[in-house]
């Protein structure tokens, strides 16, 4: 269906736009009824983000024109968790036309919105008997409450994914505090001190939660901590890193795993990244030696004695 939104000629008449409204207020009004983002109900999804972007305005002063719209001229409602927008006047200013196409789609769309409350708003301003009766109909449905049959909307997925992020950073926010705080409480833990380096510490702990060693093994995370103080690496924090790799690299996340690359070169006194770097390379150039030299010649070997005759068999 081709997207077209006809603006009835009296929105430059009324009082509010005509009068009320500033010039930035009233290019917002007009891009948020007429833009692409748009549906056939007033109600739509957009970001304040993409609404400064599209209108070449910056973040503050779009957030500011919405405040102005809704609080002092009520002429939309913003939910920020779903980022919904409602036009309370589309119907006074968007002419819709009837038919099947147009109603199954102002159903579907009714079926989607997420803020149910928001197509209360707009109702008063649609006039088509057969349009109203289903905005209605939806108006009806209390929160998530929907009748039996209905179709249940949900979040749209880029909601869901930001919700996704938030928890994971909160959980991640919780465990790095009860990190610290067991730390704190357990000050003679194997060679913890107050004198780490706390940038060292952070850069640790997100390697180990952005690569799937486990949030919530805090014990774990300690122990490797540890390894900061109690070691004999000229630069701990970069050799429990390169080791962190390591264990990616070869999918083996787990502390065990870790700590027995450390053992391993501290008691072959490679104490810094370059030495561990230089020795694992070097490792892998007499590997390299060793099976150039155990290499086979081709052919079959030419008996002793043998001597080659290019005349034999011409006469």
């Amino acid at each position: 269906m081709a997207r077209y939104r006809m603006i009835n000629t009296d929105f430059w008449m009324t009082p509010i736009v005509g009068e009320e409204l500033t010039a930035d207020e009233r290019y917002l009004y007009i891009y948020l009824l007429t833009n692409y983002h748009t549906t056939q109900i007033g109600i739509y999804r957009i970001l304040k983000k993409q609404i400064a972007v599209e209108m070449g305005f910056s973040l503050e002063h779009i957030e500011s024109l919405m405040e102005s719209l809704e609080q002092q001229h009520n002429l939309i409602r913003y939910n920020p968790e779903t980022r919904e927008v409602v036009m309370i006047n589309w119907g006074n200013m968007i002419h819709s036309r009837g038919g099947k196409p147009v109603m199954d789609c102002i159903e579907s769309e009714l079926r989607k919105v997420v803020d149910t409350s928001l197509i209360s708003y707009v109702l008063d301003s649609i006039k088509r008997p057969e349009i109203r009766n289903l905005y209605e109909k939806f108006c009806d449905r209390n929160g998530n409450n929907y009748e039996e049959g209905d179709d249940t909307p949900a979040l749209d997925e880029p909601i869901r994914r930001q919700k996704k992020e938030e928890e994971k950073e909160k959980e991640k926010k919780q465990q790095q505090k009860a990190l610290k705080t067991n730390i704190e409480n357990n000050p003679n833990t194997r060679g913890q001190t107050q004198n780490q380096n706390p940038n060292d510490v952070k850069e640790i702990i997100e390697f180990w939660d952005n690569n799937g060693f486990g949030y919530s093994n805090i014990n774990a995370k300690q122990q490797l901590l540890a390894w900061l103080d109690d070691s004999n690496f000229s630069k701990p924090k970069d050799v429990i890193l390169k080791a962190l790799m390591i264990a990616c690299s070869n999918n083996k996340r787990k502390l065990n795993y870790v700590v027995g690359i450390l053992k391993n070169w501290e008691n072959e006194s490679l104490l810094t990244v370059e030495e561990i770097e230089d020795y694992h390379e070097s490792k892998k150039h007499e590997q390299n030696t060793r099976n150039s030299t155990h290499s086979f010649p081709t052919g079959r070997d030419i008996p002793r004695g043998f001597k080659l005759d290019l005349t034999a068999g011409e006469e």
